[in-house]
């Protein structure tokens, strides 16, 4: 529970500017100005914990930026100009927006926190209250254990005394990072790098130099946490798997193609006003029936003397109804269809540099047939001998393009296309576009 969590903590001051850094007050007894500590003076070299962070306003958000980057406190006031350390790290707990997180979006748009702040982190760690009967079972039993007061629930493997001559041992220690490290730290930087960009703003923030410090912070601490002098590259690749796995993907839902290019709500053969006719008729001719009873027993009334003939219902041929015809859909994964059009994308833009202006306007660019047979033999090896896998990965490139061209905008064509074959028509990446 959060009270146990915060039965060691120094301070529990409200999370506002002069709360977390600090403040110039007047001392009641001398008159004079004085400084007051926040909660991150006050955990130098320790760890502030702040809880609904979401919660605080901008302005005393912004008023941490220093502290997370500078690891220091600047107070300029009432005549006082100081510089304090604040050599803390801040472990903060956030709410999301509509108390429950949503995996469609990124983490910024889950939580109201500013892109500076979110890239001061080293890692996020996203709770989801998701049902399970097995952890929620252990979860509702502890809670019943330590109300009451069951000490086997809480007894821990080392006293607490122990923990304190562990951590004070270890964080005397300053470990170096050999060479072969270095050179794992910049392939994992690159790694990260690489995964940045690709896709279209998949992941939580955008990976900057900042995470490459993170990444050194990381692995001295494994160093430190296994009391080692040197930062081996195995403690390097951990902080790197950490990290990518801080990196929340955002979940995008699979990409489905209409194979005829129409609107997935529309269907061949059916009109919508012919449906409208069909369903008037319909309830046309179910009232009609309705009344034709009423007019017998009428009549049967009037005409009480004459013999009793039972009515004769012609049958009506059933009305023939139109088939509807299912169009079949292909479905892809929304990361191979980045692949794809990352793909596309990056070769139609380098043609595009390479070619000469002075050979013409339109003859730099290349048709839509010419594209999509560069693809299929960039996937000739996953294509093989098969016929049948070579026309599906046509068909899909030629769908993937479509797709760029009419619904994603990524792609234009040049010049009139009117009676033209798409094959023919000349693409060319929209000038507005990065990747």
């Amino acid at each position: 529970p959060q009270s146990n969590s915060l039965e060691y903590s120094y301070s529990r001051m409200a999370a506002s500017t002069a709360g977390l850094t600090g403040a110039v007050v007047r001392d009641q007894d001398t008159g004079e100005f004085c400084i007051e500590a926040g909660a991150l003076m006050l955990a130098d070299n320790g760890i502030c914990c702040i809880d609904e962070f979401d919660k605080m306003d901008q302005h005393d958000q912004v008023a941490i930026h220093e502290a997370m980057e500078q690891q220091t406190i600047s107070i300029t006031k009432a005549g006082i100009q100081a510089t304090l350390n604040a050599r803390a790290s801040i472990l903060a707990a956030a709410n999301p927006i509509h108390g429950r997180y949503d995996r469609s979006k990124t983490l910024r748009a889950n939580v109201q926190l500013s892109a500076p702040i979110l890239s001061r982190f080293d890692l996020f760690f996203v709770v989801l209250d998701e049902c399970d009967d097995v952890a929620d079972y252990n979860v509702a039993k502890h809670i019943i254990d330590v109300h009451r007061c069951d000490e086997a629930v809480v007894d821990p493997p080392f006293t607490q005394d122990q923990m304190l001559r562990y951590i004070r041992f270890a964080r005397t220690l300053n470990p170096q990072i050999t060479e072969e490290s270095r050179r794992v730290l910049i392939d994992c930087y690159r790694k990260l790098r690489q995964g940045d960009t690709m896709g279209r703003s998949r992941t939580a923030y955008r990976i900057t130099v900042r995470q490459l410090e993170s990444l050194i912070r990381l692995s001295e601490a494994l160093a430190r946490l296994h009391c080692d002098d040197l930062v081996k590259p195995n403690y390097v690749r951990e902080a790197f798997r950490l990290l990518r796995k801080s990196i929340i993907h955002v979940e995008t839902e699979d990409v489905t193609f209409d194979d005829e290019g129409f609107d997935e709500d529309h269907e061949d053969g059916v009109d919508d006003d012919e449906e409208m006719a069909e369903a008037a008729a319909a309830a046309d001719e179910s009232q009609a029936q309705e009344e034709e009873p009423s007019q017998a027993n009428a009549h049967s009334d009037n005409e009480a003397d004459e013999p009793f003939e039972p009515p004769t219902q012609q049958q009506k041929p059933p009305k023939s109804k139109k088939s509807k015809k299912k169009k079949k859909k292909t479905q892809i994964s929304f990361e191979q269809y980045g692949a794809i059009s990352n793909a596309i994308s990056a070769y139609l833009r380098s043609k595009e540099s390479e070619q000469d202006d002075t050979e013409g306007e339109e003859s730099k660019y290349l048709t839509w047939g010419e594209v999509a047979e560069w693809y299929l033999e960039q996937c000739e090896v996953d294509i093989g001998d098969s016929l049948e896998e070579l026309e599906r990965m046509r068909k899909l490139t030629n769908l993937v393009i479509r797709r760029l061209v009419q619904v994603d905008h990524v792609l234009m064509c040049i010049g009139s296309t009117e009676g033209i074959p798409e094959a023919d028509q000349k693409i060319a990446v929209h000038p507005n576009y990065t990747f």
